[in-house]
């Protein structure tokens, strides 16, 4: 008999991103039966407009890997059912940890900050992160992504207006203290223990999270028992909101939903 998913995903948002970010993904999903949900990153319920002019915020500077994670657990365990969790960047990190923790029915981990270890020897992708790590301005303020890293890391490679448009519609002020905890054994996983199918996705032109990291994640996977599947986008980039291709996205993640349900 093939399983039946529940027909609820939570979205979980990533680093240097407001959470409308997944508004087009939740109408994608809602018209195909499901309910769902993308809540903001406690203390960022707000549009990206009004928390950058906030920056720097001392609140969000404040915030921790380990209370994020517990964060959404807690969200999780205030659902009718187990859901589908979708998560991009350092959320689909948050993803795999949720998942380690039995969390979720299946997850999507898409262009997802590698879990601790497999990043710790590639200095290019270091380097992508110094200025956010804040180890020479200090971690007591909050980090705001320019406008130029966005352009070089983000969202290369489209038209310079669409990159305008993309960074005021959703980049907001980030912790150094989080993300320093995602290069730590905070972010391990377990690649031996037994999980609910989980899809890893990548860009094949993505700076700030390089498809060879994504890869090299999928292949950790060692259970047999347990889905781990893989999928590189050509030509895609670290944005996967608001831009022409999210769609290839988003159609990909919902027949692959649908064909575990069949296994």
């Amino acid at each position: 008999m093939p399983n039946t998913l529940p027909k609820l995903v939570v979205f979980i948002t990533g680093a240097f991103f407001g959470h409308n970010c997944w508004d087009e993904w939740k109408l994608y999903f809602e018209s195909k039966g499901y309910t769902t949900v993308a809540p903001a990153w406690p203390p960022k319920d707000c549009p990206p407009e009004e928390l950058r002019n906030r920056h720097p915020d001392a609140a969000i500077a404040s915030a921790r890997l380990a209370n994020m994670t517990d964060y959404f657990a807690s969200i999780i365990a205030d659902l009718p059912e187990r859901p589908i969790l979708i998560g991009h960047s350092l959320g689909g990190l948050i993803v795999q940890l949720l998942l380690q923790r039995g969390l979720g029915v299946a997850g999507v981990a898409m262009h997802s900050f590698p879990p601790y270890g497999l990043s710790i020897f590639k200095f290019s992708f270091i380097q992508e992160w110094w200025e956010a790590l804040g180890l020479i301005t200090g971690a007591r303020t909050s980090y705001l992504i320019s406008f130029i890293k966005w352009h070089h890391s983000i969202a290369n490679g489209m038209p310079c207006e669409q990159q305008k448009q993309s960074y005021y519609a959703y980049a907001i002020p980030e912790s150094k203290r989080l993300i320093r905890d995602a290069f730590t054994s905070l972010s391990k996983i377990n690649f031996k223990t037994p999980h609910a199918p989980l899809l890893i996705t990548s860009g094949s032109q993505d700076r700030l999270v390089p498809a060879i990291l994504n890869y090299d994640t999928y292949k950790k996977y060692k259970t047999v028992d347990s889905i781990t599947d893989y999928k590189e986008f050509e030509g895609h980039n670290h944005l996967v909101f608001g831009e022409s291709f999210w769609m290839e996205e988003a159609v990909f993640i919902f027949f692959w939903l649908q064909g575990i349900e069949n296994i």
